[in-house]
C-alpha cells in the first residue's frame, strides 16, 4: 500500500505536467481565432466604410457634371445674348449713321434750293399821271428789268459737285476741276469741304505745272479758311510752287510756317527737310 501511493502520485503529478502545455497552446489558439474574427470584422466595417464613401464621391462627381453642365449652358445663353446686344446696337448704330448722311444730304440738298432761288425785286408800280402836277410821267419810257440772276441746278447737291469735280481732278481733267472746285465755292462758300476745294484748285494747277497760280490758290486756302484742316499742307505746296518758280526766300519762309506754326502735323517733317535742302543748295 505504502509503494502504490507515491505512484499514484507521481501518475497524477506527470498527468498534470504533460496536459498543461496543451492547455496553453489550445488557449493561444483560442486567442489566436478570436483576433482573426476581430480583424475580419473591422476588415468588412472597412470594406463598407469604402463602399458608402465610393457612393457618395460618384454622387459628388454626377452632381459637378451637371453643374458644369449647366454651368455651360448659363455661359452660352449669355453669350448668345451678347452677341443678339452686340448686333443689335451695330443696326442701331448704323441706322444712326444712315439718318445722319440722309439728314446731312437733306441739309445739303435744302441749301441748294436755298441758293437756287432769286431774290425777290420789289415790283414799283408807276402812275401814268403825276396826280400833283397832271402831267403824264415817265412811264412811256420802260423800266429797264433787272438782270437775271443765273440759277443754281436745285438738283444737284454740295457733295454731288464735289464729287464731279473731285472725279475731274482724279482722272487729269484740269480745267474742268478748276471749274468745278470753282463753282462748288461760289456756290457753298460755307460748306465744310470749301477749304478742300481750295486746296485741290491748288494742286489742280500744281499738277498742269501752272505754278504761280497753284501758289496763289494755296495761300487763298491759308488767308480765306485758317481754321481749316488743310492750312499746314496748303503752306508746304507753297513752298514747293514757289521753289519751282526760283523764289527761295518766299518758299523758305512757307516751309518756316509750318514748322513753326504745325509741329505736330505730318507736313512739318516734310518742310523741315525742305528747309534742309534750301540750306545744302546755298
Amino acid at each position: 500500500m505504502k509503494r502504490v501511493l507515491p505512484f499514484l502520485v507521481c501518475s497524477v503529478i506527470c498527468v498534470f505536467m504533460v496536459g498543461r502545455p496543451a492547455l496553453a497552446a489550445d488557449r493561444e489558439h483560442q486567442q489566436m481565432m478570436a483576433d482573426i474574427r476581430m480583424l475580419q470584422e473591422q476588415a468588412n466595417r472597412l470594406y463598407l466604410m469604402l463602399g458608402s464613401l465610393d457612393q457618395t464621391l460618384q454622387i459628388l462627381l454626377s452632381r459637378l457634371d451637371e453643374q458644369d453642365e449647366a454651368n455651360r449652358r448659363a455661359f452660352a445663353d449669355q453669350r448668345l445674348l451678347v452677341d443678339n446686344l452686340s448686333g443689335g446696337v451695330r443696326v442701331v448704330r448704323e441706322k444712326a449713321d444712315e439718318t445722319n448722311v440722309r439728314v446731312s444730304s437733306l441739309a445739303q440738298e435744302v441749301e441748294a434750293l436755298r441758293l437756287a432761288i432769286p431774290p425777290m425785286t420789289p415790283q414799283v408800280t408807276q402812275l401814268p399821271i403825276d396826280p400833283e402836277t397832271g402831267l403824264p410821267t415817265a412811264a412811256a419810257s420802260p423800266v429797264p428789268a433787272p438782270a437775271a440772276v443765273a440759277p443754281v441746278n436745285p438738283g444737284v447737291s454740295p457733295q454731288r459737285m464735289y464729287d464731279q469735280a473731285w472725279a475731274d481732278y482724279t482722272t487729269g481733267q484740269w480745267a474742268l476741276a478748276v471749274q468745278g472746285f470753282e463753282a462748288y465755292i461760289s456756290t457753298f462758300p460755307r460748306s465744310e469741304l470749301a477749304d478742300d476745294a481750295q486746296f485741290y484748285i491748288g494742286q489742280t494747277h500744281y499738277a498742269d505745272g501752272r505754278y504761280r497760280e497753284a501758289a496763289s490758290a494755296f495761300e487763298q486756302v491759308v488767308m480765306n479758311y485758317p481754321d481749316g484742316d488743310a492750312v499746314a499742307e496748303a503752306l508746304y505746296k507753297r513752298g514747293l510752287a514757289l521753289d519751282r518758280l526760283g523764289e527761295s526766300e518766299l518758299a523758305r519762309q512757307a516751309f518756316e510756317q509750318v514748322v513753326r506754326n504745325h509741329p505736330d502735323h505730318n507736313m512739318s517733317n516734310l518742310a523741315q527737310q525742305a528747309l534742309d535742302r534750301l540750306g545744302q543748295s546755298q
